[in-house]
């Protein structure tokens, strides 16, 4: 079941879910959040890998505190992004909540230097924000191509996971040449395999 929500413009979408994002209440936002990570830590990949990235959540993104505390305890390497000049994203090392510090656009942000080189991308997941995705695995954010880089830098060797509300996808999510897709959607209701729909699109062509 996709989210009831379908329309063409990018800019349309974006301003239909971030209105039923920010309307959700602390309840509903607190309880799919944990079922959404409840799942995400579950994932085959998640478990086999060594290292993994997550993001920093504000205004009723998927928190990824569980996560975090998961892979933790699993002695798992965790990096958090950080902007860097160029408008470029760089995953910095954390061990713990207190190595953060608020970034230009009010995001927290890894105080840390010890960066994630794009060798050590191979088996690493990185968790991905965004405001909506459709089941080929297309994604829209705020425009500003953050996550677009940093996708296309760290593959083929990561995967990529979008942590989503079930409303969050569409039918169809424009896109353009430079956007990136993400390999797997994980809501609160299913996990959604972009990778092996997308290639079955493309052989029914």
């Amino acid at each position: 079941m996709r989210g009831a929500f379908q329309a063409t413009s990018k800019q349309a979408i974006r301003s239909a879910i971030l209105s039923q994002r920010q309307g959700l209440s602390a309840t509903d936002a607190g309880d799919w959040s944990r079922l959404i990570q409840r799942r995400a830590v579950e994932l085959a990949q998640y478990r086999a890998a060594g290292a993994v990235a997550l993001y920093s959540s504000i205004n009723n993104e998927v928190s990824t505190r569980e996560v975090f505390d998961n892979a933790q305890r699993a002695g798992k390497s965790v990096y958090f992004p950080r902007i860097e000049p160029g408008r470029t994203l760089s995953l910095i090392r954390v061990s713990s909540v207190l190595d953060f510090k608020a970034g230009p656009l009010g995001i927290l942000e890894p105080k840390g230097e010890q960066r994630l080189e794009t060798g050590q991308a191979r088996g690493l997941v990185v968790f991905v924000p965004g405001i909506a995705f459709d089941e080929r695995g297309n994604r829209l954010g705020h425009g500003k191509g953050y996550y677009d880089r940093l996708i296309k830098e760290l593959s083929p060797g990561a995967t990529f996971v979008a942590l989503a509300y079930d409303f969050q996808v569409v039918e169809t999510v424009p896109c353009e040449s430079w956007d990136q897709r993400v390999h797997l959607i994980v809501t609160e209701r299913r996990t959604i395999d972009c990778a092996s729909i997308a290639t079955q699109s493309v052989q029914n062509v």
